[in-house]
């Protein structure tokens, strides 16, 4: 496996993560707040148009407010998450918001105990794979481990696996880029 480091998520973020856990936890709502967050993020990714609406500067935050509140209320999500989403828009972090949502996530598992790991593929792990996963990392000493799967055609095989700031690259992309270069080489 190939090794290297990466950024870390905004510092602003782990702020906000904090502040919305303490008052989950305190309103005893906070399984519910983690299981809406994921489903925040879920819809940041699957919806066009809530992306556009993220991610375009130019959205005026006295309209987007309370059409992506009115969206997340449709949508079932609860005052807290609402009142969270709406905090972000008046603090002019609307664009943040999906790093918001990770950074929640992130700060979530740290207070549970568990590591976050980004897992890119070519393909859609089975669950034999994904068992087999968990048994390695456990055997590396990542006991309690949290997988957030993507889907990366470009690799066209293997994985990519981010857990903090390593990096273990074991994609055929990257092989082939390294054959490539050591050909270079030698030539």
């Amino acid at each position: 496996m190939v090794e290297t480091t990466s950024k870390s998520a905004p510092r602003f973020a782990e702020r906000y993560a904090a502040a919305l856990y303490e008052l989950a936890f305190e309103q005893g709502v906070l399984d519910q707040v983690v299981d809406e967050m994921a489903g925040l993020g879920r819809l940041l990714t699957e919806s066009e148009a809530l992306a556009w609406l993220v991610r375009d500067p130019l959205v005026d935050a006295r309209t987007a407010g309370p059409a992506l509140d009115a969206a997340l209320a449709v949508g079932g999500f609860s005052q807290t998450v609402r009142n969270f989403v709406a905090v972000a828009v008046t603090n002019r972090r609307l664009h943040d918001l999906p790093a918001l949502v990770e950074g929640f996530a992130t700060y979530t598992a740290g207070k549970r105990g568990e590591i976050v790991a980004d897992l890119a593929t070519a393909h859609a792990l089975t669950d034999v794979q994904r068992t087999q996963l968990h048994a390695r990392l456990a055997e590396a000493g990542y006991g309690k481990v949290r997988l957030r799967e993507t889907h990366d055609p470009a690799l066209l095989g293997g994985m990519t696996l981010k857990i903090g700031a390593k990096l273990f690259d074991t994609s055929l992309k990257s092989r082939l880029e390294r054959l490539t270069y050591s050909l270079k080489g030698a030539a």
